[in-house]
């Protein structure tokens, strides 16, 4: 059996490295909600100049994308980043997951929809990192203990391979990353979604 990735571990090698830079690196940071960023934020504000992408076109309703959204802005704001912290909101295109979703509407949490989920969102946060010379991206999907962390880092790995963007890896559950998200959602009196986004995860 393959032994799986420490992500945690690969993370700290590019961390290490980066606290030796004189300056600080531009990071886009696929952001799925407030919760989730919440943690991500608070240990990684210090080390990248941050901005964060919410490109989700898998939550349905488009209420629930625009309150997630604003949830997000109001956590940046609370937690002091707004000056430091940009936040990008995309048009709401629930088309593009649709179409990916076809034909998978019945596989279960973590199978193969979710994996091309994954792939579209990381995929549109990667190019228009690679557009705007950001120096990382990465994602705070990695935090849920729902969401495959294996996953998600092969996805970011393979899209910038052999690009100027690097994939910043991760696992932010490790460590009590989770838990700590919970905590902050609480201090800041987050909305916590009990579903993830589409209209099959809510099923």
């Amino acid at each position: 059996m393959n032994q799986k990735t420490n992500y945690k571990q690969l993370f700290d090698v590019q961390l290490n490295a980066i606290k030796m830079q004189a300056k600080k690196p531009t990071l886009l940071l696929h952001s799925c909600c407030a919760p989730c960023s919440s943690y991500v934020l608070e240990y990684l504000h210090s080390f990248f100049d941050i901005t964060l992408y919410f490109y989700n076109p898998n939550i349905s309703p488009e209420s629930e994308y625009a309150y997630r959204a604003q949830e997000l802005e109001r956590l940046v704001k609370e937690m002091g980043f707004s000056d430091s912290v940009k936040i990008i909101v995309p048009d709401y295109t629930p088309e593009e997951f649709e179409n990916i979703a076809k034909g998978k509407e019945s596989e279960p949490e973590r199978g193969r929809r979710c994996t091309d989920c994954y792939y579209i969102r990381l995929k549109k946060s990667f190019d228009y990192a690679e557009k705007n010379g950001f120096d990382y991206f990465s994602t705070t999907l990695s935090i849920s203990p729902h969401k495959d962390a294996q996953r998600l880092n092969e996805i970011g790995a393979s899209l910038t391979e052999n690009t100027k963007t690097k994939w910043l890896y991760s696992d932010f559950k490790k460590n009590n990353g989770y838990i700590r998200s919970i905590e902050l959602s609480e201090k800041y009196n987050l909305y916590r979604q009990n579903y993830c986004g589409c209209k099959y995860s809510k099923r």
